[in-house]
C-alpha cells in the first residue's frame, strides 16, 4: 500500500490542477527555477560548515574533545564511546550516521550503547546544517538564542535518550 501513496498523491495534484485550470507545467519550471536560485544562494553556507566538520574531524579537535570531555559525558548518564557522535550530530548528518554505522558494528545492534546510538540520532537534529540552511534565507541574523536554546535542548534529549535506554 505504501508504494502507492507517492503516486496517487501525484494523480490527485493533477486532476486538482485539471480542476482548478492551472497550468501545471509552468508552475513546475518556475518552482524549478526557484530551486536552482535557493541551491546558489545557500551553497556557501553549507560549504562552509562542511569544511569546518572535516578540519575537526581531520585535525583531531574531535579526538581531544572526546578524550576530555568523556568523564563529563559519563557523569551525565551518557556512554563515553558515544561521545564522539554527540559532538559531530549538530554539525554533521551523514558524519554522525557514519560514527552509527561504526558503534552497531562495534558493540552490536542489541547493546545499551547502540541503543543509546540509535536514540540519540532519532532525538537530535543536525543544528548547524539546519541553522544555515534556514537562517541563510530568512532576514533573521540574530542567533544568540537560537544555537545555545537548541544546542541544550539537544544534550537533555541525549541524556534522556542514555537514561531511557538504561531503564529499558
Amino acid at each position: 500500500m505504501s508504494a502507492y501513496i507517492l503516486p496517487i498523491l501525484f494523480i490527485l495534484l493533477i486532476l486538482y490542477c485539471i480542476y482548478k485550470r492551472i497550468n501545471t507545467y509552468d508552475h513546475f519550471v518556475k518552482g524549478a527555477k526557484g530551486a536552482i536560485k535557493l541551491v546558489v544562494d545557500i551553497f556557501p553556507f553549507i560549504a562552509s560548515i562542511m569544511i569546518a566538520v572535516a578540519l575537526l574531524r581531520v585535525s583531531g579537535i574531535t579526538t581531544w574533545l572526546t578524550q576530555i570531555l568523556s568523564p563529563i559525558f559519563n557523569f551525565l548518564g551518557i556512554p563515553p564511546e558515544l561521545c564522539e557522535l554527540v559532538l559531530l550530530r549538530p554539525f554533521t548528518g551523514s558524519g554522525s550516521y557514519a560514527l552509527l554505522e561504526n558503534v552497531l558494528a562495534t558493540y552490536g545492534a542489541d547493546s545499551y550503547i547502540a541503543r543509546c546510538a540509535c536514540v540519540i540520532m532519532g532525538c537530535s537534529e543536525t543544528i548547524f546544517y539546519v541553522a544555515t540552511v534556514y537562517f541563510s534565507q530568512t532576514k533573521v541574523r540574530k542567533l544568540l538564542y537560537a544555537i545555545p536554546v537548541a544546542l541544550l535542548c539537544s544534550i537533555v534529549g541525549t541524556i534522556l535518550a542514555c537514561l531511557l535506554c538504561k531503564i529499558m
